[in-house]
């Protein structure tokens, strides 16, 4: 399936590609502004290039918000903006469509998150279940979680990583991408303290999500992430694995299963209801919604923290 996708995507850029000048009166929102021209894949990168740049960059989303970014699909318009943008900022192997473009463009300055930190591997744990995955789970870097943003100090590292991108590519406004950066990775700083304070001490240091998106948070704040992503979401979690979950629950004072805000909650509603937990959400991020519990990073990433200290019995 994953092999498969990565043809058509492919397949698709080519095309998109050989369509380029009739699509580039299209593409003059991502090019050609006055500005630093920047392209980001999603959300988490689309913040750091608007944050970092300031009045400088012209930042332009491949990803719609609401979008589900593990689905993206470029279109010819897309690899248009793309092609006439001075930047692009993404996270390799997250996107494979994002990554087909990159890799056919041209463009000069293409800047790959992914590179700036350091990545690991984490994943599905709960009952040690951690064979069957979704599909978009077996194309994150190949076993490497990709969700680096959610840990503010691995998000810091990889914007101290876009700060110097943009220095180099935008030299007249490097002065200012530098003063930028470093009140950004203050804040993110500020960001971990909260974390790190708010988490010290707690009743259980486990939480059940649907996803596994969380290993970074989890690891960096001594926690323990039990993810339930290889199920579907629309579907139906097994009586086995309801029961693995209830033993779990059970040992280690789990209160709550979260959810996300990206997709369905019913997979997380019925286990929930099952054994007996309550439901919240915790939002990987990966774009802001009218349903979105802030309108930022830093206010969802509050609310995150909160919905942590709550389920966890934080003192």
């Amino acid at each position: 399936m994953n092999v498969r996708r990565r043809l058509i995507s492919t397949v698709a850029v080519a095309a998109a590609l050989a369509a380029l000048s009739a699509c580039s009166t299209d593409s003059a929102a991502a090019g050609n502004t006055g500005k630093f021209d920047v392209v980001a894949s999603f959300y988490p990168m689309a913040f750091l290039a608007e944050q970092i740049g300031g009045d400088h960059v012209s930042v332009t989303s491949l990803t719609e918000p609401g979008q589900e970014p593990h689905d993206l699909e470029i279109s010819a318009k897309q690899t248009a903006q793309l092609q006439e943008s001075d930047a692009v900022l993404y996270l390799k192997n997250l996107q494979p469509s994002v990554d087909d473009a990159v890799s056919q463009s041209e463009i000069k300055t293409k800047i790959d998150a992914a590179s700036l930190t350091e990545l690991e591997k984490h994943g599905n744990e709960v009952g040690g279940h951690a064979a069957e995955h979704d599909d978009h789970a077996n194309d994150e870097l190949e076993g490497l979680d990709p969700h680096i943003w959610l840990d503010p100090v691995r998000y810091a590292q990889v914007a101290e990583g876009v700060g110097k991108a943009f220095e180099k590519a935008d030299p007249d406004h490097a002065a200012d991408y530098k003063a930028r950066t470093a009140a950004l990775v203050k804040k993110l700083d500020a960001l971990n303290t909260e974390f790190e304070t708010g988490l010290k001490n707690t009743d259980t240091k486990v939480f059940v999500t649907t996803h596994a998106a969380f290993g970074y948070l989890a690891e960096r704040y001594g926690l323990t992430e039990e993810a339930i992503n290889g199920l579907d979401p629309e579907s139906e979690p097994s009586a086995d694995r309801v029961k693995d979950l209830e033993k779990m629950a059970k040992a280690d004072g789990v209160t709550t299963v979260f959810y996300e805000t990206l997709v369905s909650d019913k997979t997380a509603k019925t286990i929930a209801s099952d054994a007996g937990l309550k439901t919240d959400v915790l939002d990987p991020i990966e774009g802001i919604t009218a349903k979105s519990r802030g309108k930022d990073y830093f206010a969802v990433q509050e609310a995150n923290l909160k919905a942590l200290q709550s389920a966890l019995g934080a003192k």
